[in-house]
């Protein structure tokens, strides 16, 4: 396949973006899409695969953070948990359509994998998000918005 490395880059870039690391993975796909070098829905693939292996990842550790929530050095307070768990439980999981919005959206995932979330109610509705939102970046670098 041509341009395996910059595939594979996009890739981590839309990975790195889902995790707790600050990343920008929209500039990386708005690029290479308006390059014209590249087909244009193998880019909205593999950033979507990409983002919504990231937010798996941090299912994961919340899941696995979740054990931990009694130790002192446990980076959020128990008072913090409660609220967070109220709200989620207030929106319920439908709030993991927010899954791709800056700054609330990896959280989220984070909380979601705290609360036992199931992955199959999980992974449908956070690529929902994800995707719809590199759809949107895809649509406005091509100019069919």
């Amino acid at each position: 396949m041509p341009h395996l490395a910059e595939y594979g880059a996009l890739f981590a870039a839309a990975f790195l973006s889902a995790t707790i690391f600050p990343f920008q993975s929209e500039a990386v796909l708005f690029t290479m899409l308006v390059a014209d070098r590249y087909t244009w829905w193998v880019l909205i693939l593999v950033a979507s695969v990409g983002n919504i292996l990231g937010s798996v990842v941090n299912w994961f550790l919340g899941r696995f953070f979740a054990h931990f929530e009694d130790r002192r050095w446990f980076p959020v307070k128990r008072s913090q948990m409660v609220k967070a768990e109220a709200w989620y439980h207030k929106y319920g999981r439908w709030t993991l359509l927010l899954s791709w919005m800056p700054v609330i959206g990896d959280p989220l995932t984070i909380v979601a994998g705290l609360l036992r979330e199931p992955l199959r109610v999980f992974i449908p509705l956070v690529a929902l998000a994800k995707t719809g939102r590199y759809l949107a970046v895809g649509a406005l670098s091509l100019g069919w918005i």
